[in-house]
């Protein structure tokens, strides 16, 4: 959507306010009954600030909204909560399966700060190297924190690299933990996916021609999910807390493939899985088991320190798929898998964090000191595969290595107010220091999972004299060549293998006060400095001008940045590609490697970032409405670029030596964007009548990223044909990958022990770029609507029955052209991923 609609948008909602303002004024309760009145922690260092009076828009999801939903994941919750913030699902993406990526206001998954209880919370170690929203970032899992440890999350939609740092150009997500002394509960729930897809299918008369009038329908009862969680809270003193909170979680994958319509076996037997009713592959949500703890603690000292800390643990095995090996695949080996193979990745993840601090008064400042320490750790087990060139003798399951980051964090902050003559009130004055250390580690697997045992696979008419496992397909067309490491995901090598570090430091001043009764000002410098790459100052100006009690206008402008993270300096691993019958090994190179340096790759520097924001909040009684503008200009944007394995480009590295590289990718800067849009928020409270309470929330927004500037490399310019560094799917990526609108709607009711929620989203169009126009498609626009029923049977139990997705929506199926094996029918792009309808039951014992 054009930004010209956008502002229509915003134009209609002035008007809406305007004109409801008078009846609603006359029927609601008093201005300190409304929601989102909650006070916030982000986005200002002034104490006690609600929502609503701050300088740039802040979301506060409550742990209630988080709750009532059937799939017990932050990251879902947090998306169909807020029109802004997207978590695709995606599949058949390798790790990425496991670790899935969120992204608020279509901008990167890493461009968004998390923090906990205010603190920078470490990154995962994946880093998304597949075609997903998010290639090439790696950003913090959110679904390390259990819902029920969550108090509530606060959103800041608006720059913040000057306050916090690093990764803060589209926003801030600060989960704030749950700090309870008393009482707790246990819930557990079961659901899964009941649901019914179509999906179009090769006419098994004519193989591999597709048939625009023949589809499939498929009734599936899959994904059974069951979580047991409990929380509770101890005393600790007169004023001291301690909150614990566990959680288990056991999930069975999900599977929408369609019919293989490529000829299974060799010679004459049946030529399509349609022939012999049987589908090959897993598309859609892993096999997943979880354990997860995390609690958290205060405790009021007699000279009234306060000290603060928490801790959290995350043990998770997933299960995911790759794509089919047929029984006739030159990959196969017969004698192992006489019916073909599909192999698996069975990634376990473990994260752990603690954090421990104290605040108190120095000399009339108020100081908070705080030490943290995090790191997550992925290691890869390859199972139900085979190393094609060890032959028949192949295990079939492989250790294949892995990677860890780790992150310690210190933080001095101190704030005082101080009186000025003719201000409103004191100014707030913030400054502080954070020193940094991070790690990154890639450890190499079993030898078996990267090695080359010899065996070679047949690609021309001769065949290869002492290989008993080639098949029949392969002979005819003879020739040999060979491939290394385990099929669907080679192990770390032991050339792979690093362990390397940086420090960083930041130091950052942050001014508020409120000039005159209606005028608030804010500013923030901050400047950073790295070990790996330099400097960083970032600056913000805010202001909020409150025109009378129910109408205030807000805007700011700033720059910020985001380093580059070690995983996207120093990830590298490498693979066998064939290349028009020839081997050869394919690297995603770290910068500083002598290939990767012969393309043009250079050391990483940091994005940088200018974001401007304009809006108002409108408020009346238990009605409220925000309405903000934004437009956020990234340059030097690290992407990871094209495989650049073109004959040229092996010419052009052997002539300078790297006899037998095929070639690769790197990580690189270049890439500049201009995303613009609007989010738009009403909350209303309506008053109570005899068929209970009512309370709703709408939302929306329209969001448009353009390119502006690709990256270009002069040693690779200068070849001819000149390769593509970042070409058209990845482009098209940035600007239609995620949806032009997206809009929420949530409706809570209660009655007496009875409570209900519905729930509708609907995404906007998406598109799915292909190579060029005439294999590009879109996705439609699409609700999804989920609903929730309550009944608390005493004061100590609770039973819930809900669906997510109640109408069973699908993404549109590819076109069968673009979906060679015919097995995959929905692209990974759609925004709420693919499994249908899920179906739950909830109970929830209090104590």
């Amino acid at each position: 959507m054009k930004f010209k609609a956008m502002l229509s948008a915003a134009v209609a909602a002035i008007a809406l306010s305007a004109v409801s303002a008078p009846a609603l004024a006359q029927e609601q309760e008093e201005e300190s009954a409304r929601t989102l009145d909650a006070v916030v922690t982000v986005g200002t260092r002034v104490a006690n600030r609600s929502a609503l009076d701050t300088a740039a828009p802040v979301d506060v999801v409550s742990a209630e909204t988080i709750q009532n939903i059937g799939v017990g994941e932050l990251n879902q919750a947090l998306s169909v909560n807020l029109p802004s913030y997207n978590f695709p699902r995606p599949a058949l993406t390798d790790g990425t399966d496991s670790v899935r990526p969120a992204a608020l206001r279509g901008l990167a998954p890493d461009q968004t700060l998390v923090l906990v209880n205010g603190k920078r919370r470490h990154s995962a170690s994946l880093v998304n190297v597949n075609g997903s929203i998010g290639r090439g970032s790696s950003a913090v899992d959110l679904n390390t924190i259990p819902s029920l440890a969550v108090g509530g999350v606060e959103v800041l939609r608006d720059g913040a690299s000057a306050l916090y740092g690093s990764d803060a150009i589209a926003g801030v997500v600060n989960v704030r933990l749950r700090e309870a002394n008393t009482g707790g509960a246990v819930q557990a729930s079961y659901g899964w996916r009941e649901t019914e897809y179509t999906v179009p299918v090769i006419a098994p008369s004519t193989p591999g021609v597709p048939d625009p009038g023949r589809s499939v329908s498929r009734e599936r009862s899959d994904g059974h999910v069951l979580t047991v969680a409990g929380w509770k809270g101890y005393g600790l003193g007169e004023d001291g807390f301690l909150t614990i909170t566990g959680e288990y979680k056991d999930q069975n994958h999900t599977e929408r493939s369609g019919y293989d319509h490529r000829q299974q076996y060799p010679g004459s037997q049946p030529a399509a899985e349609a022939e012999i009713n049987r589908w090959n592959a897993w598309t859609g949500e892993p096999d997943l088991e979880q354990l997860s703890f995390f609690a958290n603690a205060g405790y009021t000292l007699g000279n009234g320190v306060e000290l603060y800390g928490w801790g959290s643990y995350q043990d998770r095995e997933t299960v995911s798929a790759g794509f089919f090996r047929r029984s006739r695949d030159d990959r196969n080996v017969i004698e192992i898998y006489p019916n073909g193979f599909l192999p698996k990745i069975n990634p376990t993840t473990t994260d752990y964090s603690a954090l421990g601090g104290a605040r108190f008064n120095w000399a009339g400042w108020d100081v908070d000191a705080s030490l943290g320490y995090g790191t997550n750790k992925m290691e890869f087990q390859i199972i139900d595969t085979l190393n094609r060139s060890i032959g028949p003798t192949s295990k079939t399951s492989f250790d294949a290595g892995g990677f860890e980051t780790r992150q310690l964090v210190g933080n001095l902050g101190f704030v005082k107010g101080f009186a000025v003559d003719g201000f409103a009130s004191d100014l707030n004055v913030a400054w502080g220091v954070e020193a940094r250390r991070e790690a990154y580690e890639i450890f190499a697997g079993e030898a078996d999972s990267y090695s080359n045992g010899g065996v070679l696979i047949p690609i021309g008419s001769g065949g290869c004299v002492g290989d008993a496992a080639l098949t029949p397909f392969a002979i005819a067309n003879g020739g040999c060549a060979t491939a290394s490491g385990a099929q669907v995901f080679p192990g770390f090598r032991p050339e792979n293998e690093l362990d390397e570090d940086r420090t960083a430091v930041g130091l950052y001043l942050d001014l508020e006060a409120n000039v005159t009764d209606k005028l608030l000002l804010s500013g923030a410098i901050r400047g950073e400095s790295y070990s790996d790459f330099g400097e960083a100052l970032t600056g913000k100006l805010a202001a909020r001008y409150d025109v009378n009690d129910s109408f205030a206008i807000r805007g700011s402008i700033q720059n910020g940045f985001r380093a580059p993270t070690l995983q996207q300096q120093f990830f590298t691993t490498t693979s066998t590609n064939f290349i028009d019958g020839v081997p050869f090994d394919i690297t995603t190179f770290r910068v500083d490697d002598p290939i990767a340096v012969a393309l043009g790759a250079k050391p990483l520097d940091a994005e940088t970032s200018v974001n401007y924001a304009l809006g108002f909040v409108f408020r009346t009684g238990s009605f409220n409405l925000t309405v903000d503008g934004y437009r956020i200009d990234v340059d030097d944007r690290i992407v990871l670029s094209e495989n650049l394995t073109a004959a040229n480009v092996r010419d052009y590295l052997e002539d300078r030596g790297f006899v037998g590289a095929g070639g690769g990718r790197f990580f690189l800067n270049g890439v500049s964007t201009e995303t613009t849009g609007v989010d738009i928020i009403a909350n209303y409270t309506f008053p109570e009548t005899d068929f209970g309470k009512f309370r709703g929330t709408l939302g929306a927004n329209f969001n448009k990223t353009e390119v502006t500037e690709i990256p270009e490399v002069p040693v690779l310019s200068a070849l001819s044909p000149a390769p593509t560094l970042f070409g058209r799917v990845n482009v098209l990526t940035f600007e239609e990958g995620a949806p032009k609108d997206k809009f929420t709607g949530q409706l809570d009711w209660e009655h007496g022990p009875f409570a209900a929620t519905l729930r509708a989203i609907r995404y906007g169009e998406v598109l799915v770029p292909g190579s060029s126009s005439a294999t590009d498609y879109n996705l439609s626009p699409k609700t999804i609507v989920d609903l929730e029923a309550r009944y608390n049977w005493n004061d100590r139990i609770t039973i819930a029955v809900g669906a997510d997705n109640i109408l069973d929506e699908y993404p549109d199926a590819a076109p069968l052209g673009l979906n060679s094996t015919g097995n995959v029918p929905f692209s990974t792009y759609s925004p709420f991923g693919y499994s249908g309808r899920f179906v739950y039951t909830k109970a929830t014992l209090n104590f």
